[in-house]
């Protein structure tokens, strides 16, 4: 990596994990598509995919007794099965559809966020299946496959701390899945994945600590609208890209 290379990619990969340390997700949001303007999908997603892993393991670690485990079973199965599909179109489609999928993703969460389109109506489990079938396909072929988690579970769970912990629980099972599914694409043998990986570790790792002590001094609403100002910047710079 050039100098400026190397910083751009600090910066972003600090605010993506801050914002996973406070919130329990968003960090594949921040930092995949900011930072596919400067390096090539193929290795910003794997490298993404070790780090939020990592970051799975250190948050449900944390807040092991919080997760609730009952809700992240049902969406285990249909998740799987997304994102084997999903790391196949990663590795058969071309770039430019790609991200153009990515940034309409984005910018509609994004959206989704800024307006607080919420709601507080409780959910059928029902749901679990078509969330986690999407929020897999995504994450498979992005990394960026926690939205339809979210939106699920925000229907599901009114604890923030229950809500931060599951998310994490579930994102292990499916990070756990993907790496799996990765090794067998041929997506994780690549050396430049790794020196991304552990580059960003230390990175990470202290985005997620200064996230966690923020975590408690926010409240849902202000932590749900400053991730939508950074996903809907996100998204953007994603179509600037693709169209460029």
């Amino acid at each position: 990596m050039t100098g400026f290379e190397a910083t751009y990619a600090i910066g972003v990969l600090a605010v993506a994990y801050f914002i996973r340390g406070i919130s329990g997700f968003g960090s594949g949001l921040v930092s995949v598509p900011l930072l596919a303007l400067v390096f090539p999908l193929s290795i910003v997603v794997p490298s993404i995919l070790l780090l939020d892993f990592t970051a799975s393991l250190v948050l449900g670690g944390v807040n092991f007794k919080q997760v609730r485990w009952d809700e992240v079973k049902p969406l285990v199965p249909f998740g799987m099965v997304g994102v084997v599909l999903g790391t196949t179109l990663l590795v058969n489609l071309p770039r430019q559809p790609l991200l153009i999928v990515l940034g309409v993703f984005i910018l509609v969460f994004a959206l989704r966020s800024l307006l607080n389109l919420q709601g507080d109506k409780l959910v059928s489990r029902k749901w679990a299946a078509p969330a986690s079938l999407t929020g897999g396909t995504v994450g498979g072929m992005f990394g960026t496959g926690g939205p339809p988690y979210v939106i699920y579970l925000q229907h599901r769970l009114r604890d923030k701390g229950e809500m931060r912990a599951t998310l994490s629980g579930v994102f292990f099972l499916e990070g756990l899945f993907r790496i799996g599914s990765f090794i067998a694409a041929g997506l994780l043998i690549q050396a430049q994945v790794w020196h991304g990986f552990l580059f960003g570790l230390p990175i990470a790792l202290a985005g997620l600590c200064f996230g966690s002590h923020v975590h408690t001094g926010l409240s849902q609403l202000q932590m749900t609208r400053v991730i939508g100002v950074l996903l809907l910047l996100s998204g953007v710079s994603v179509f600037i890209k693709a169209l460029t």
